[in-house]
Formats: C-alpha cells, structure tokens, sequence
C-alpha cells in the first residue's frame, strides 16, 4: 500500500482521487481501521484501531503527470485487490513500472513541446510568423527541459531560467524573422510551463474539502507564476538591450483549414508530452478535439467562462464513459481533454499586468483566471455526480 502511495503520487494523482483508490485496494486487501491523508509533498497512511493505530509518513515531492504509468499502476492495484497478483508480485511490478523508459524518445517530447506552442499561437490569434516562432521557443523549451533533468540544480530554477531563455529568444527571434508580435509568441513558447492545470487541481480540491492540499497547490501555482514572470521580465529587459526595439505583430491571416489543425495536432502533442499509453492516443484526440469545439460552442451562448463549466462538464462525462466501457482510468482522456481548456493563459496575463503595475486589469484578469478555473471544476464536480467514476479496485 505505502508503494502504491509513493508512486501513484509521484505521477500527477490529486489527493480526492489518490485516498480514494488507496481506500478501496485497502478495504479489498482486509487492512481494516485504515486512514490517508495526501498532500503534495507527504502522505500519511494509518492502519488499525486508533487503541493500536500504526502510522507512516512518507515525504514526496511532486512529480509531472504521466498517463501510461497511471494507467498502469491502477490496474495494478486492481489486480491484487481482486486477487488476480499477490501482494509481493504487486511490488515486484511497481518496481518495474516506475523504471519503465518512456515509450516516446527525448527527440519526440520536443518536437511535440514545439507542435504544442504553434497550435496554442494559432488559438490566441497568432499570425503565421508568430506560430513558426512560437514553435522554435517551443522546441528552445523542450531541449532545455532535457538539461534540466540531468542537472538537479537547475531542475530546482526551471520555471523561471526557462522563462528566460524563451523570452530573449523571442526577441532575438523578432529581429531575424520580421514583424511578430513578441508578447504572443512569448506566451505560446511558455504554454507547457504555466499552471493552469495545477490551478484546475488545487480548485478541485478545495471544494472537495481537500484543504491543505488544495491551500498548498494554489501557493504553488502563484509562485510558478511569479517565478515564470521574473524571467519574462528579466529576459524581455536583456533582450531589449541586445536587440533594440521589435516590430510589431503579424498580422497576415492564416488558411481557414489552421484552427482544426491546430486542435488536432495540439490534442496529439499532449499525448505525447503526457507520456501516455499510445493505444490511448486516438482516444486522447478525440477527448481534446471534443474539449476545445464544446467550450468554443458553449462560450457562444454562455460567455468565454461559463462556456468552459459545459465543456469540462461533457469531457468528464465522455471520460467517465471511456473507464466504464475501456477499463481504463478517467483521467487518461479527461486530463488531456481539459488541459486546453485551463486558464494558464489567462494567470500568466494577470501577473504581466500586475507586473506592469496596471494594478485594476491584473486583478480584473486574475478574477477571470479564478472565476474561470471554477466553472472548470464546476463541470468536473457536477459531471461525477451524474455518472460517477467507478471505484474498480473495490468491486470484486
């Protein structure tokens, strides 16, 4: 059980979920008086009477999402609730799945982190130039993200080095590629880095009455977002200074084929980004295609945030469905099918403004972000009530 804690924590798990499968596979496992508590960075595990109660804590730290091996660790949790593996067998396989390699190279993951960047431009309003510049600061973010996870000292500053050295790209970028507009494409090239899906997380967790990991995901989020403005900042000053004043935005129109493209192709980088199972991917697209085209309808007759409560509330159900009919967990489609719906965007505008000092439209801004990521989780909530996730590793 304490295995299982570590590693499904370790792939992205949010606390409500992680304690409810930790529950059911004890329950299934005759560990009876059990309790579990997760935040981000520890969990405590309780066995027995409270008379002779037997805790443990575990420190963590939190790791990125990884679907396949989500995926997988549940069905291992499955597999010995229901007595299909026994409990050593159940280790011996956590072992083996946390040291799995990614089925996708490091040459795959940063293209996709620059496929990802142009597609996003395209959403924001991006002209052609800026998505092609949008997609090298991707690409400039991918080949750093693998620096970074040689170099336990920079990992620690990644957010804001990062941020950075995509802002000055972009406007040594500017100088050799024409009129773009620095702003966008900036934003774009840093879309993998902000967290609205954290955002998305804390909320939820908070209103399921998951406090304190709630309270310490949303700290998490600001300090993300500061650290990540500090480095815009820094990088935007150097490169005025190096580079001199940059021509404005691109304004040529794109082919009236681009925004499907870039729905598909944004749906299909985060498949791989996410490292998740690739029989997973069609399944994955068709989540992220439904996520972006309902939440641009729903906008239409709601406004741009409740538009986002009817498209996080049809992904969830459309996930719901996919673990009752596939046997495969929810979050594998829903977290890629809402993660172009978060309001990272919209955090990393707040705080430039805030930065700026245009104090009334940071806080207009960081009210839509929050008011946004709530009709988020609005949908979410209110989608697992009509059709609950099944507690699989509680049935026989």
């Amino acid at each position: 059980m304490l295995r299982l804690a570590r590693a499904l924590h370790a792939y992205g798990y949010s606390a409500p979920r992680l304690e409810d499968i930790l529950g059911a596979t004890a329950d299934r496992l005759g560990l009876h008086g059990h309790r579990f508590f997760s935040m981000p960075t520890q969990i405590m595990a309780a066995f027995g009477p409270e008379s002779r109660q037997r805790t443990h804590l575990l420190r963590v730290e939190p790791g990125e999402v990884n679907l396949g091996k989500l995926a997988a660790l549940e069905q291992v949790s499955l597999d010995v609730a229901q007595g299909r593996t026994s409990p050593a067998d159940g280790m011996a396989e956590i072992e083996r799945i946390v040291a799995a390699p990614s089925p996708y190279g490091n040459a795959l993951v940063t293209v996709a982190y620059g496929l990802l960047s142009s597609a996003v431009c395209q959403f924001i309003g991006g002209g052609p130039r800026d998505v092609l510049v949008a997609g090298v600061l991707g690409l400039v973010l991918g080949l750093f993200a693998l620096v970074a996870a040689r170099h336990a000292r920079i990992g620690r500053l990644f957010e804001p080095i990062a941020a950075f050295l995509v802002s000055l790209a972009a406007f040594g970028l500017a100088r050799l590629a024409g009129p773009i507009s620095v702003f966008v494409a900036t934003l774009s090239g840093l879309i993998v880095l902000l967290p609205g899906l954290l955002l998305t997380t804390a909320i939820t967790e908070l209103a399921t009455r998951h406090l304190a990991s709630g309270t310490i995901r949303m700290s998490s989020v600001f300090m993300t977002l500061l650290g990540i403005i500090f480095g815009v900042a820094l990088g935007g000053r150097i490169g005025t200074s190096l580079f001199g004043s940059v021509p404005g935005g691109d304004f040529s129109p794109l082919p009236a084929w681009a925004p499907i493209a870039a729905i598909l192709v944004a749906s299909a980088s985060s498949v791989v980004i996410l490292r998740a199972d690739p029989r997973d991917g069609p399944w994955i697209v068709a989540a992220g295609v439904l996520g972006v085209l309902s939440g641009r309808i729903g906008a239409v007759w709601l406004g741009p945030e409740l538009g986002m409560f009817v498209a996080a509330f049809l992904v969830a159900l459309a996930s719901s469905g996919y673990e009752h009919w596939r046997r495969r967990p929810a979050p594998v489609v829903l977290v890629p099918g809402i993660l172009l719906l978060v309001p990272g965007s919209i955090g990393y505008r707040s705080m430039a403004s805030l930065m700026e000092r245009n104090t009334v439209a940071g806080i207009d801004t960081a009210f839509t972000m929050i008011f946004t990521a709530f009709a988020l989780v609005a949908g979410l909530l209110i989608a697992g009530v009509l059709a609950p996730v099944p507690r699989r590793a509680a049935t026989p």
